[in-house]
């Protein structure tokens, strides 16, 4: 019973923890209007919350060692919810910037914490539900917002709105907190053999240099990298992408990439049931040449009317390669470094984050945003690369 409420508290943290994602490329066309910013502006305010998010995964190690996921991921939470709270009312871009640090710290925090803690306790599966309800809260946002903007015309209402409900689960989880000590003590007599190990967890965390000398770390990262550059772009211009060159409404664009996320969603329920029968690694495989079917289609669509189904298949082909990906980590590198080396491919994302979607948005603002699908197309060839020199690196066990 401890097991199955946990779980159902940890989904609805993972909720919280996709509502904030899309806002921002949704909102931002009727933001920068307001405001008279320029395209690539949405730009800076990624880059403070993906380093804020950057700092919390990097001393994920330490922070977890010493409170535990259950309070982090509160923490986090709340932290996430006054930061949304004050995006609501924001009275100018500079707030924006400023208020993009804690938002993006407590995403980091809450983001390891549940990553590691699902990776050692449960099996795939669950990891796979676990990041399918990432995606109904990202699926969510996109939605609400184009709701609200459609009856009032207002974008603060939207952040206020999923502000409160972050504050909500945030207090879900403060009333949680002593069911993670009650479940990690009923675990921690089987979790080690689960991963093929008997040793305990080391008292010191691995440091970035070692992890590094880990075979298959480097390439670890690079996948986790480019993954989440090309998925967090996807859902920051495309909006305006939909809007500029397809020439849709702003409603409907939100709806278009709601529907990307609705295909990161469904796919990972179904990733779940199908880690039964496949490996983490082949899952990981399947899921990029899903998504390069749908970035072909999007550039080769001359007529413009499956653009929606492009936008779908890159959601399902995405899917699955987050949690395999992490999931597969203590099996990968041991469960004793398993800690670090989640929160430094935590880093290593978002990094991806800071870097290549406000470069794709200088970009686009000097070339236009034609290039958008050309630089989708080009990560996810990378991505397969990166894949396939992971998965043929031999590392099970290796240290």
């Amino acid at each position: 019973m401890v097991t199955f409420v946990l779980l159902i508290i940890i989904y609805l943290a993972f909720i919280s923890l996709g509502l904030p994602d899309a806002l921002l490329g949704v909102t931002w066309p009727i933001i920068r209007q307001e405001w008279m910013m320029r395209l690539d502006a949405a730009g800076m305010v990624s880059i403070v919350i993906t380093v804020g998010t950057i700092a919390s995964s990097l001393l994920s190690g330490r922070l977890i060692r010493r409170f535990g996921e259950g309070k982090i991921t509160f923490l986090s939470g709340l932290m996430t919810g006054i930061a949304l709270l004050g995006f609501a009312y924001s009275p100018s871009y500079i707030w924006f910037v400023f208020l993009a640090l804690p938002l993006g710290f407590g995403a980091g925090s809450v983001d390891t914490a549940l990553n590691h803690y699902v990776a050692l306790h449960f099996k795939a599966h669950h990891m796979n539900w676990l990041h399918s309800f990432w995606g109904v809260g990202a699926t969510a946002g996109p939605i609400l917002v184009s709701v609200i903007l459609k009856q009032t015309g207002s974008w603060r209402l939207g952040y206020q709105s999923v502000a409160i409900i972050q504050l909500i689960l945030a207090a879900i989880l403060f009333i949680s907190l002593p069911l993670w000590k009650k479940h990690s003590q009923m675990t921690s007599g089987t979790e080690s053999e689960s991963h093929g190990e008997k040793e305990p967890l080391t008292d010191r965390p691995l440091k970035i240099m070692e992890a590094l000398r880990i075979k298959g770390v480097p390439y670890a990262l690079l996948v986790f990298m480019t993954y989440c550059a090309v998925e967090f772009s996807v859902g920051l211009w495309g909006s305006s992408y939909l809007v500029q060159i397809k020439g849709v409404s702003l409603e409907v664009a939100a709806r278009w990439v709601a529907f990307y996320f609705a295909g990161i969603t469904v796919g990972r329920i179904l990733a779940g049931f199908i880690s039964f029968k496949l490996s983490n690694k082949k899952m990981t495989f399947l899921g990029v040449i899903i998504a390069l079917a749908g970035a072909i289609l999007l550039i080769f669509d001359p007529s413009n009317s499956l653009v929606m189904v492009a936008f779908v298949m890159l959601g399902l082909g995405f899917a699955p390669i987050f949690p395999a990906m992490t999931h597969e980590t203590p099996i990968r590198f041991g469960r004793i470094n398993a800690q670090s080396i989640i929160g430094f491919q935590m880093a290593s994302a978002y990094i991806g984050i800071a870097v290549f979607p406000p470069l794709l948005g200088v970009l686009m603002e000097m070339t236009g945003m034609m290039l958008f699908p050309i630089f989708v197309l080009l990560c996810i060839i990378l991505l397969l690369y990166f894949t396939f020199k992971l998965n043929r690196s031999g590392f099970e066990n290796s240290q």
